[in-house]
């Protein structure tokens, strides 16, 4: 065995410990954002409700009228409004932590201890590369223990943008320990080098750009699935229904459906550029791997149906009448298109990409 060989296994067992460490701290930070939820205030609720009823995305005071014989209080008609693109005008919510010092503090520290589990993944994955040599995406469990870490890091990228989508947290940080979970069981496989097909340079473009689109995709499919509970908790408020107890401490908190609704779309539609981008690197890959730029290989196939859907979409939400709810449930359906390129093409399809090591 050689000196080179050595080192080379001993950064690949420094990974594998980096990325358990990292789930380690991930689990850490997902107990965090739950106590975050539980222990966040519950008394500042009925914002949707008082919203609702009062025509002007806030609770209207009442109209005090003086008269020669004392004061009249006047309440205000219960009026329900909507905005420009058909969602109720309603504020949003005041966060996970639920507006209180308390669940401010788990809040942090969930946040603080998703930093350190981001750090000590993105650690892992450059020890993984530098066993190697190479980019650290030439198979599923590299992809995976890479996918996770661009997804938090966009997550960590709106925070540092002042957006407040910290309510993103709790099901993120979910999704890659289940991510990671996979990649080091089913889909482990030991550090070695590429097959010919993978040895360009291209493989530092095109699944750099499918890695960093599929991730800022997960992000706009969370937003677009939170914006559908919201949506439906409107409505039952607006239609006099009574929701739950559970349902009404936790979407209370959520922005309203209206700026889910528009942070999903802004998301998608930022990203979708990017998702064509990476079709076409793709085609010119596979013209100077294969000779031909385009042959209908089962990965092909199902990246371009992933932009056929989300391009249905982007359209819909242009189309007057496919607003809101219809235009949601096409994305979500363009994400699981993503999902099984990902995980269902590699793992129970044939075809010149077959290269995914499990």
């Amino acid at each position: 065995m050689t000196l080179a060989t050595a080192t080379n296994e001993h950064l690949a067992n420094i990974s594998n410990t980096l990325v358990y460490s990292s789930m380690a701290v991930y689990t850490l930070a997902f107990f965090a954002y739950i106590a975050e939820w539980i222990f966040g205030s519950r008394s500042k609720v009925a914002r949707t409700a008082a919203a609702l009823t009062s025509g002007t995305g806030a609770a209207a005071p009442a109209v005090t009228v003086k008269a020669a014989g004392g004061t009249a209080v006047l309440e205000r008609p219960t009026v329900v409004t909507r905005s420009a693109t058909g969602a109720r005008d309603v504020p949003d919510g005041p966060g996970a932590h639920g507006g209180d010092a308390q669940g401010d503090l788990y809040g942090r520290i969930a946040v603080s201890l998703t930093v350190v589990a981001w750090a000590v993944a993105t650690a892992g994955v450059v020890a993984r590369a530098l066993s190697v040599q190479r980019a650290p995406w030439g198979n599923m469990y590299e992809f995976s223990i890479t996918f996770s870490t661009v997804a938090v890091t966009v997550y960590l990228a709106f925070l540092l943008a002042k957006k407040n989508i910290r309510w993103l947290g709790l099901p993120l940080v979910a999704t890659v320990l289940l991510d990671l979970g996979l990649a080091v069981t089913v889909l482990y496989t030991a550090s070695d080098q590429l097959v010919p097909a993978l040895h360009s340079y291209w493989l530092y473009i095109h699944v750099s750009t499918a890695i960093l689109c599929g991730a800022i995709f997960y992000v706009g499919a969370v937003g677009t699935l939170m914006y559908l509970f919201k949506d439906s908790y409107e409505n039952k408020l607006a239609t006099g229904g009574r929701p739950g107890r559970f349902a009404t401490s936790v979407l209370e908190r959520l922005p309203s459906a209206a700026s889910l609704d528009k942070f999903s779309y802004r998301v998608n539609a930022a990203v979708f550029p990017l998702w064509t981008f990476t079709i076409i690197a793709g085609a010119i890959w596979a013209g100077d791997a294969w000779g031909r730029y385009w042959g209908w290989d089962p990965k092909e196939t199902w990246a371009f149906i992933t932009w056929v859907a989300y391009a249905c979409y982007l359209h819909a939400r242009a189309t007057a009448g496919w607003k809101g709810r219809k235009a949601a449930y096409i994305a979500l359906i363009a994400f699981a298109c993503f999902l099984f390129n990902y995980y269902g093409v590699n793992i129970f399809v044939s075809g010149k990409h077959s290269y995914a090591g499990v």
